[in-house]
């Protein structure tokens, strides 16, 4: 059985370069597409720890876990939280540690604009709650309105409770099945204006022509570092 890591902040292809330039560990789409492609059909384990990241990312990680023509696993030996948990939600099994968690909440954004832009924004946000209760009420059979309040209150759902409500089938290690009987802090996913701002900074800097790594001063280290810390902390 191929394993397939889930580990760190589900990003787009496009912004992992960014998250990993702060020494984030990321899953991208393509990570995932390329593990499925390399495992050829045979089973594999999708091994989730992430505190979720870009709806869209997991909803794309999800809908190729979904697609594969093999058996899907799904190990939740840390945390599925936010699109993370929406990922979990592919597996033919899902399956938790005893010490595992899930996280589910509301999408969210950052708006600017115009009173219809801000309107747009809104229904875009209402439209994809709607999608993720769909995919919660697939997999656990559990009232729709039930889940959207679980989702309103950020809920944190423990490995019994998971299975329990049919977020997971089986705790693992245990014989424990479904046959028996959020908020992750924001600060830690960085915004699309700091994405912006860095992807211009490496930008610059490729333009440059700046040097290989292995030949950077020391000073040129510190440089660096108070450019990352001056982004994150808006004094740049």
């Amino acid at each position: 059985m191929e394993t397939v890591p889930i580990k760190g902040v589900v990003s787009s292809d496009d912004d992992a370069e960014v998250y990993q330039f702060f020494g984030y560990s990321t899953v991208t789409p393509t990570d995932v597409i390329t593990a499925l492609k390399n495992a050829g059909g045979m089973p594999i384990k999708a091994e989730i720890n992430s505190p979720g990241g870009d709806v869209f990312a997991g909803s794309e990680i999800f809908t190729a876990l979904k697609n594969y023509s093999g058996n899907v696993e799904v190990d939740i030996v840390g945390l599925a939280a936010s699109a993370a948990s929406i990922i979990a939600m592919a597996g033919d099994q899902v399956k938790i540690s005893p010490t595992g968690q899930l996280m589910i909440h509301r999408a969210s954004t950052v708006s600017q604009g115009n009173s219809d832009d801000l309107s747009n924004d809104l229904q875009g946000l209402d439209s994809t709650d709607q999608a993720i209760v769909n995919v919660y009420q697939e997999k656990t059979g559990m009232d729709p309105q039930n889940i959207y309040r679980m989702m309103s209150e950020e809920t944190w759902i423990n490995a019994q409770e998971a299975v329990k409500q049919g977020f997971a089938d089986e705790i693992m290690f245990t014989n424990q099945t479904t046959t028996v009987a959020n908020t992750i802090d924001s600060q830690k996913l960085l915004s699309k204006d700091i994405i912006s701002k860095v992807k211009s900074l490496m930008h610059k800097s490729n333009d440059k022509n700046t040097a290989k790594k292995e030949n950077t001063t020391n000073s040129q280290f510190v440089e660096l570092r108070k450019s990352k810390l001056a982004i994150l902390f808006g004094k740049n």
